[in-house]
């Protein structure tokens, strides 16, 4: 995933480059490309201004007063022109003309210009020599967008050029359209980009993000966890691997299971039977009758304890065979707590014991009422019959920042350290305290997979003042 995230990375560093370098020729060719449309409108113009002096020449003398009338009735228009979006409330475009040395005659906008010479100026002198004149001169040299445009057309008379006329606008008058499309351009990029930043994102949170839960899933099976399948969203893709790599666990792990489970029940009721099978084979002999009754209880017994295991491993292998539980109550644990005291009060009375209790009314935690009244009572059941006569038990509740621990504290032996790591394993079992009897084995690794399967975890470990300390933490 980490390749993929660089790969992403990079993705979104040359996109954002691409977005700028677009934005730069957009934006340095936005300015030019406005202004010489200008420019070229302004030709249009001033040929037409130029042809309307040509036709009011005086004895050779150019005479503006036709344009300036024009003009000067012009500039009292008021009108409201909305062009894309600017508002246009009066002209813009002025002019001023020469006589053939390049006097100013007349100029709309600046009357003080009258009598200045203006030959040296291209769009003057380049228009006398019959070449396209046209100017740019700032108004102000310290502000770059006081430039005024100038486009100049000669005034023939019988084939003779004796002046011109010149048409400016300021390009303030422009800079608004500028303006306009370079904020189109902006939010149109943006835009863009937001929407690949966005589908980019999308593509990590609906694809990778689940690919790499599903990587973790199974990273945590490989380590021989069982974890909750997790939350992959509604993406078909990955809920179609997801799907596939479940079954898959499903089938391996059911196949491995089936083969460990026969080959450690074969194991834990070869004793059993043996037992069963030579006490039934000496029935057959003439013995006293405690003899018989003897070999009969023997057999009784091992018949129960066959029981326990194949009970403990079917209950066993129902958690083992869920990755997630099928319910998810918010339970209070005080009324849980006082269940299972009350099915065991029997054997806790027979070894009079005394259980105090210390449990938060306010404690709940979120999982399977069936499973954890199960757990608590292989772990108390387990204190009972490691409880001397008369001793007290201790169970209480602690919250910690995500889950709620439930510790059960005997003051029995305690577990010897060779015993330690070996607890939660499948039919590992300690002799109980003055006899050789042994339970199944199978009820602390219950205890792991409830734990387990709600996101906790359980613990073994010998309390400082003797005896033993079990911990079943659950999921707030």
């Amino acid at each position: 995933m980490r390749v993929t995230r660089i790969i992403a990375l990079l993705f979104l560093l040359i996109s954002a480059a691409g977005f700028y370098s677009l934005y730069n020729y957009l934006n340095n060719g936005l300015e030019p490309q406005t202004l010489q449309a200008t420019e070229e409108s302004m030709v249009d113009q001033v040929h037409l201004l130029s042809a309307v002096l040509e036709n009011n020449i005086s004895n050779g003398e150019i005479d503006p007063e036709i344009l300036i009338s024009a003009f000067d009735k012009a500039k009292t228009h008021r009108f409201n022109a909305i062009i894309y979006k600017m508002h246009k409330r009066e002209i813009g475009t002025n002019f001023y003309v020469t006589n053939s040395k390049g006097i100013v005659l007349y100029d709309s906008a600046h009357p003080e210009r009258i009598g200045m010479n203006f030959y040296p100026f291209h769009d003057v002198i380049h228009t006398f020599q019959g070449k396209y004149g046209a100017r740019s001169t700032r108004a102000d040299e310290d502000l770059p967008h006081s430039s005024v445009m100038y486009v100049g057309a000669p005034i023939i008379h019988q084939d003779k050029i004796i002046g011109t006329v010149s048409l400016y606008k300021p390009q303030t008058d422009v800079l608004p359209f500028i303006e306009g499309r370079r904020r189109w351009i902006i939010i149109s990029l943006c835009l863009i980009g937001f929407g690949i930043t966005a589908f980019t994102f999308a593509v990590f949170f609906w694809l990778f993000r689940p690919l790499g839960m599903l990587i973790d899933y199974a990273r945590a099976i490989t380590r021989g966890d069982r974890p909750a399948y997790p939350k992959l969203g509604r993406g078909r893709e990955v809920n179609t691997l997801g799907t596939a790599l479940r079954n898959m666990r499903a089938a391996l792990e059911g196949r491995n299971y089936m083969e460990n489970y026969i080959r450690m029940l074969t194991h834990e009721l070869k004793s059993p039977l043996s037992a069963i099978k030579g006490a039934s084979e000496l029935l057959n002999e003439d013995m006293p009758r405690e003899h018989r009754e003897k070999f009969l209880a023997n057999i009784h017994a091992e018949t129960e304890r066959s029981q326990r295991i194949i009970d403990g491993l079917l209950q066993l292998s129902k958690l083992e065979s869920l990755d997630q539980l099928d319910t998810n109550e918010h339970l209070e644990l005080l009324p849980i707590i006082k269940e299972v005291l009350n099915d065991l009060n029997s054997l806790i009375e027979q070894h009079q014991l005394n259980i105090q209790l210390q449990i938060n009314q306010r404690h709940t935690v979120h999982g399977d009422h069936m499973s954890i009244i199960a757990a608590l009572s292989n772990i108390i059941t387990n204190a009972i019959q490691f409880s001397p006569t008369g001793s007290t038990i201790t169970v209480e509740s602690i919250s910690t920042d995500k889950h709620i621990e439930l510790r059960v504290t005997d003051n029995g032996p305690g577990i010897p350290d060779y015993a330690q790591n070996r607890v939660f394993e499948h039919f590992y079992s300690l002799a109980r305290p003055g006899t050789d009897k042994k339970s199944s084995g199978l009820g602390l690794a219950f205890v792991k997979e409830v734990a387990n399967l709600h996101n906790g975890y359980a613990t073994l470990e010998n309390a400082k003042a003797g005896g033993t300390i079990v911990t079943l933490a659950l999921k707030k």
